[in-house]
């Protein structure tokens, strides 16, 4: 259920299904809503409470003059989670960006997460991918052009930037109920959404580093989920893209996730065959099924 609460004098928009077990809360990736995840979230509310959330400037949360950043997501997960009166430590499941401020939040409040589970996410070593010599994939999707559009689009209206991006769905998205399809199509539509993306971008590496220099990660169970990368050569191919750029960029994010696997003593590695990066889209399955794993895993201990 959609439903709104008062975080720092803003309205967030938040979800929350399921009223037993274990509660898991989910971190959505950067410029993305959590209705792509109902699927996975419908699934998981049969055995477990599931709560979600719109950061600033996503969906209907509202967003100021501020600089968004991982600190200031951990904080708001760290009160939202006092608000809904959820004392015991949750099931934490970070997407991409979502993965980034998951690894974050467990390292400052550790005794809040009985486990982690990372989906392709974000990795605090993630300035590695500048350092990739990929002119052709780099061209119109530098964090320089990227930044240059979302303050474009954010200084629009929504009636003009509805005009300007044209939002479609993803054949994966399309799959999905009706209403939150057309939720999916609103989700795209709002300048607060692409302002909110411009601040994350703008402090993301900064933040990366600022994750890396906190010290060593909590004994926390984490559970790695990254993308098939033969899957992801063999789409870039058909796409017309450079096969030995997209080698190397999925190479190094290969890399970057195993590394992930290192943060805690207590960790296990899985791709998902025949998914991208939004893993949640292309295997809900393979999610659900590695999720349930963990919390029985938790639930015998």
């Amino acid at each position: 259920m959609r439903s709104f609460v008062s975080l720092n004098n803003k309205r967030i928009e938040i979800f929350q299904e399921g009223n037993h077990g274990i509660p898991v809360l989910i971190l959505t990736g950067m410029g993305c809503s959590f209705e792509e995840w109902v699927e996975v979230t419908e699934a998981l509310s049969k055995t477990n409470k599931v709560i979600m959330f719109h950061r600033p400037g996503l969906g209907e949360s509202e967003i100021e003059e501020e600089n968004r950043t991982t600190s200031s997501t951990i904080e708001e997960i760290h009160r939202l989670l006092a608000i809904l009166k959820i004392a015991e430590p949750v099931l934490m499941i970070g997407h991409s960006y979502g993965g980034l401020c998951a690894q974050h939040f467990t390292k400052v409040y550790p005794h809040k997460v009985r486990a982690l589970v990372l989906v392709d996410s974000t990795s605090d070593g993630l300035e590695k991918l500048d350092t990739l010599d990929l002119p052709v994939l780099n061209q119109n999707s530098s964090d320089k052009a990227w930044l240059e559009d979302c303050q474009t689009y954010a200084d629009l209206n929504e009636k003009e930037l509805s005009r300007i991006i044209q939002p479609t769905l993803t054949e994966n998205q399309k799959r999905l109920p009706l209403p939150v399809q057309e939720r999916l199509i609103g989700f795209q539509q709002k300048p607060n959404l692409y302002k909110a993306m411009k601040s994350e971008v703008e402090n993301w590496k900064a933040d990366a580093r600022m994750i890396k220099k906190l010290g060593h990660f909590p004994r926390t169970p984490l559970l790695v989920i990254g993308r098939d990368k033969e899957y992801v050569i063999q789409q870039g191919i058909e796409e017309g893209l450079p096969k030995s750029e997209i080698m190397l960029l999925e190479d190094t994010w290969e890399q970057l996730i195993k590394e992930q696997a290192k943060l805690s003593e207590n960790s296990r590695l899985i791709f998902a065959e025949k998914s991208g990066h939004s893993v949640h889209l292309d295997r809900p399955d393979f999610i659900i099924a590695a999720i349930k794993e963990v919390t029985e895993c938790i639930n015998l201990k």
